[in-house]
C-alpha cells in the first residue's frame, strides 16, 4: 500500500449528513466510486449485494414517500409539521445517497455471515473512494432501513436488507477529529493457552 493510501485511511472520518452540501460527485466520479465499491472480498463471487443511487429529483420523490410512511409508523409525527418536513428532505441532506442492499443467498459453502460482511465492505469502500476524491460521506441506517412498509418501495426481495445508506457531498466545514481506540486496548497477541484441549 502506498504512503498516500495509508494517509487517506488514517485521516478519513465521517461527516454527518446534515453537514453535507453541494457539490457532489459528477457522473464520472460517481462511476469511480461505484467501481471501487464493488471491489470487495466476495467468497465464491456471489455479489451478495446491490446498490441503488438516489440523486436529483429521485431524492425528493423518495422523501415524499418517507414523510407519509413516517406518519404511519409514528402517529405523533402527524401533529408535527417540522418532523414531517425533516423526513421529506431527509435524502436532500446530501447531493447523492447510495443504498447498499445486502442480498443473502442460501449458497453453500459460503455462510450468510460472510455475505453480510461483504456488504459492509461495500459501504466502507464507498466512504474511502468518496474521501479519495475530496468528498465527505456518512454511512447510516436510520429507521427507514428497518421499516417493513418501505421494503416494497426499496424493492427488497427475500433475503435482502439494507446494509446502509451512504450520503456523499461536500463538507460545510472541516470535521473535528474524534477519539479513536487505543491499540493496546483492542489488539492482542495470540498466545498458546496454558491447557490445550484434546481433540479426539
Amino acid at each position: 500500500m502506498s504512503e498516500t493510501a495509508l494517509e487517506l485511511l488514517h485521516r478519513r472520518r465521517s461527516v454527518v449528513a446534515k453537514m453535507l452540501m453541494e457539490p457532489g460527485p459528477d457522473a464520472q466520479q460517481l462511476e469511480m466510486i461505484l467501481t471501487a465499491a464493488v471491489r470487495v472480498p466476495d467468497h465464491k463471487m456471489l455479489s451478495p449485494w446491490r446498490l441503488t443511487v438516489f440523486e436529483g429529483d429521485g431524492r425528493r420523490a423518495f422523501g415524499a414517500i418517507l414523510a407519509g410512511v413516517s406518519c404511519l409508523e409514528n402517529e405523533e409525527l402527524i401533529f408535527s409539521a417540522d418532523a414531517i418536513q425533516a423526513e421529506r428532505v431527509r435524502f436532500e441532506r446530501a447531493p447523492i445517497v447510495i443504498a447498499v442492499i445486502s442480498k443473502m443467498k442460501d449458497t453453500k459453502p459460503v455462510p450468510q455471515w460472510e455475505q453480510i460482511l461483504s456488504a459492509g465492505a461495500v459501504c466502507q469502500n464507498i466512504l474511502i473512494a468518496a474521501s479519495a476524491l475530496g468528498y465527505s460521506a456518512q454511512w447510516v441506517t436510520e429507521w427507514l432501513a428497518y421499516s417493513q412498509r418501505l421494503r416494497p418501495v426499496l424493492q427488497l426481495g427475500e433475503g435482502e436488507r439494507v446494509a446502509g445508506f451512504v450520503y456523499i457531498g461536500t463538507a460545510k466545514e472541516a470535521p473535528k477529529e474524534r477519539g479513536r481506540p487505543v491499540l493496546d486496548q483492542v489488539v492482542g497477541q495470540w498466545q498458546i493457552p496454558g491447557q490445550v484441549p484434546v481433540v479426539d
